[in-house]
């Protein structure tokens, strides 16, 4: 069992980290706990991810700094943003932007449970309008050589007031100056991992455009038309070897608002070939605008 999870975290309210005094937990995944807290330099709240120093791996390490140091090169509206990284005799932990909203993943969810088909999916108009802001994050983290390599919608935080996403997340970002020595091996999230990472290092920001069409395809519909597998480890396997894809059906058979065009973008971004594929986010993005444009 993660021992995270069972982590008791009660006697860290109250308690300084930096600048910032903590207030309560907010989240916690695999390997960090999230809290909300008052940073009083500031007179502001942000988030503190804490790693404890107990439960400690130099994978962990090495994903902890990774996610902290690719994202406090990027400024971006919708790119969350790292405040400070620091250490103290019980945890490592960097600051940064809170959110108040809910993930993406969260929000797909709840559509999910409606009982109408037609309130299964997103509006068109929105659907679009989140998957141009996301791209255009994503070209912003492109064009500083950095490619998140885990965009999924749990990553994918909708801010309440203004309904903005901002991606967060960047623990296996990978930066494509310089050495890459984290060694081989596969990190992402299976159903949203193009084929290419599945494999190896060769690897640029195409590979964090599949991730968005699958994205896009999964707000476009009411469930996602792929093949059932018994293990994370067989989808990937599939992926490799059938050039074809895993999605059973266009989008437009699942959603009657959809042009026979949309299924024409969707899959260029799920191409197996990386050269077949939108080449940047940008060019994703001006194929979305012109369906707005043209026929929504």
């Amino acid at each position: 069992m993660n021992s995270i999870q069972n982590l008791d975290t009660n006697h860290l309210v109250g308690r300084t980290i930096g600048t910032s005094t903590i207030l309560k937990e907010l989240a916690r995944g695999g390997m960090a706990i999230v809290f909300i807290a008052f940073q009083r330099t500031l007179k502001r709240q942000i988030a503190v991810k804490l790693l404890p120093k107990d439960d400690l791996t130099p994978e962990k390490v090495e994903l902890f700094q990774s996610e902290a140091e690719a994202a406090a090169i990027l400024s971006h509206p919708c790119i969350i943003q790292i405040y400070d990284v620091g250490e103290t005799e019980d945890f490592l932990y960097f600051t940064m932007q809170l959110v108040r909203g809910n993930t993406l993943g969260e929000l797909l969810k709840l559509s999910k449970k409606q009982i109408l088909p037609s309130k299964r999916v997103f509006s068109l108009k929105k659907t679009i309008q989140l998957t141009y802001q996301i791209l255009d994050a994503l070209d912003h983290a492109h064009n500083y050589d950095i490619i998140h390599l885990d965009i999924k919608p749990d990553n994918i935080l909708i801010e309440n007031h203004t309904k903005r996403p901002l991606i967060s997340d960047f623990g296996i970002a990978k930066v494509l100056r310089g050495e890459d020595d984290r060694g081989q091996f596969v990190r992402g999230s299976p159903l949203y991992m193009a084929p290419e990472q599945i494999l190896g290092p060769t690897i640029d920001g195409r590979t964090d455009i599949y991730a968005v069409g699958t994205m896009l395809f999964q707000m476009l519909v009411p469930d996602l038309p792929i093949k059932k597998y018994n293990s994370h480890e067989s989808l990937l396997e599939h992926k490799l070897l059938d050039r074809d894809g895993i999605f059973l059906k266009n989008p437009s058979e699942l959603n009657p608002l959809l042009h026979p065009e949309m299924d024409r973008i969707v899959y260029k971004a799920l191409a197996y070939d990386p050269d077949q594929r939108f080449s940047t986010c940008r060019d994703f993005m001006k194929e979305l605008q012109w369906y707005e444009r043209k026929l929504l």
